[in-house]
């Protein structure tokens, strides 16, 4: 297990380091760069900028240098010394920038995927040992639901409901009294509070889809011959499917959790719009028409690395759910 858990962590650290090229290569794709933009904007002003004032900020800037000494100034700063370099754009840190924002996206990425497989895996279970009951038929229809709804308009349906119904605005994630509050459990409870519809729109799609793969795995393995034969053997009900059906049904479950994260960041610049969450959406969607390179460059590698920690948590779990997945490592 030591051996296939190291494997898996060496080949995490690498693809990290190919992925870290890659983003460097994207955000310097498009032509001009920040000095460019910089330069645009001062002239539709009415400042007058020449050739040598460009030239003089890319210097400034280190623009003026090839990309390949940038890309490794840049991720040598960050392995060293956790420095993601300056913003061109906010002339600040962009660990400063961005550090408040991405722990909230983290959180509420997290918290979404717990939802999904707290509320997946009791349903398909139920859906498949009760199937074709008014049970079954109600969890399939709001599956189909789920899938079909766009996230942003779910996230005004619950934000109205909770509004009108409820009562409770829980627009943003913290009351005005806790906005700008120093942390504490009273502000940690306000957070529980707002935190749960942004969590429950990312985690509806996701959910769905999984409830229809555990229940389909059930009923699959349950009438098997070896789930027969331990039935037959006396095993009382419960036990029996929790030691073969489930414990089988949960490994595609565990191998999609990496994918379930991709795509709960991927829609949360959305949802976050629409609820007003301080979300790290915009501030990606501006450095990138900025063209500031530091700033979009440590946002993307953020989100690779979710998605990368997020395959690696599912392959840890799949070792531990069936033993030939380490078997297979070991080999």
């Amino acid at each position: 297990m030591l051996r296939f858990l190291l494997e898996r962590f060496g080949l995490m650290i690498l693809m990290l380091a190919g992925l870290s090229v890659i983003v460097f290569i994207t955000i310097e794709l498009p032509p001009g760069d920040f000095a460019d933009r910089q330069a645009y904007r001062m002239k539709s002003t009415g400042v007058r900028v020449t050739e040598e004032d460009i030239v003089r900020m890319r210097q400034q800037m280190g623009l003026d240098r090839p990309w390949p000494q940038r890309y490794i100034t840049w991720i040598g700063n960050i392995v060293l010394y956790g420095n993601f370099g300056m913003s061109m754009s906010q002339h600040l840190p962009v660990t400063q920038v961005i550090g408040d924002r991405i722990g909230f996206t983290a959180l509420l990425a997290l918290t979404a995927l717990a939802f999904t497989y707290l509320l997946a895996i009791p349903i398909g279970i139920f859906s498949a040992v009760r199937q074709y009951s008014i049970g079954d038929y109600f969890f399939t229809f709001l599956g189909y639901i789920g899938m079909a709804t766009p996230s942003f308009l779910l996230a005004l349906v619950l934000l109205y409901f909770s509004v009108m119904v409820l009562g409770n605005n829980v627009g943003g994630l913290f009351s005005p009294q806790y906005a700008d509050a120093p942390w504490s459990l009273e502000k940690g409870l306000d957070l529980m509070n707002h935190l749960w519809i942004p969590a429950i729109v990312l985690a509806l799609a996701g959910t769905a889809f999984e409830i229809r793969t555990m229940r389909a795995t059930m009923l699959d393995e349950k009438n098997k011959l070896y789930v027969t034969a331990a039935r037959a053997r006396g095993m009382p009900e419960n036990k029996l499917l929790m030691k073969y059906p489930v414990r089988v049904a949960l490994n595609p479950i565990a191998s999609t959790s990496g994918w379930n994260l991709t795509a709960i960041i991927a829609g949360a610049p959305l949802v976050a719009f629409v609820l007003a969450l301080p979300d790290t959406g915009p501030i990606y969607l501006n450095s990138l028409l900025d063209q500031d390179i530091y700033l979009s460059g440590a946002m993307l590698l953020f989100y690779a690395a979710l998605t990368i920690l997020g395959t690696f948590l599912s392959d840890i779990l799949l070792a531990v759910l069936d033993p030939r997945v380490r078997a297979g490592g070991q080999g």
